[in-house]
């Protein structure tokens, strides 16, 4: 099968796994600034009894859930900036340490986003198996894409190398000035 072939096959074949992949990276990228994956529903005030700092932890998070009457998956809780923050899988409880005083955050998953951004979590046997395959064939895509041009001053031979060259050294780059 030519380069040009199996570059267009390969292409039309995953276009839809590209595009999910591309949407959804984007999104987990600012997973910090904006929970993509869930949109609020209902936020409520609440007012509850504070243990000292040292007091707080898993069991601690999981009674007060049960006294607020959530019935959730505990995946985390830490104190920050003055506050003990608690996330489930369906809420966020954000409790102010000095007066007791917070609210509690009731999240749906978004159709679509939340699926598309499920891709990137999932880690069951058959879909790492198809997202390997998929990996190999976006390397596929890519030599095959450098292969497509022919002869002349904008092929791979005399000028894509060197831009190829550029695309690996510059994630290289920001990941040792990043770590």
């Amino acid at each position: 099968m030519k380069a040009r072939a199996l570059h267009r096959d390969l292409g039309y074949f995953y276009i839809g796994l590209i595009i999910s992949f591309a949407a959804s990276g984007i999104l987990m990228n600012h997973r910090k600034s904006w929970q993509a994956q869930h949109y609020t529903i209902e936020t409520k005030a609440i007012q509850v009894k504070i243990l000292s700092e040292n007091q707080l932890s898993d069991k601690y998070a999981e009674t007060l859930a049960k006294q607020l009457h959530i019935d959730d998956k505990l995946r985390r809780q830490k104190v920050e900036d003055g506050k003990f923050r608690i996330s489930f899988e369906k809420h966020d409880l954000n409790i102010d340490l000095k007066t007791g005083k917070g609210e509690i955050v009731s999240f749906i998953k978004t159709p679509v986003i939340s699926q598309m951004m499920t891709l990137h979590k999932n880690t069951s046997n058959w879909w790492i198996y198809y997202s390997d395959i998929f990996g190999i064939s976006l390397i596929t895509i890519a030599i095959t894409g450098a292969l497509m041009i022919p002869a002349g001053k904008f092929s791979f031979k005399r000028r894509g190398w060197k831009l190829a060259l550029l695309g690996i050294i510059f994630p290289l780059v920001v990941l040792f000035l990043l770590t």
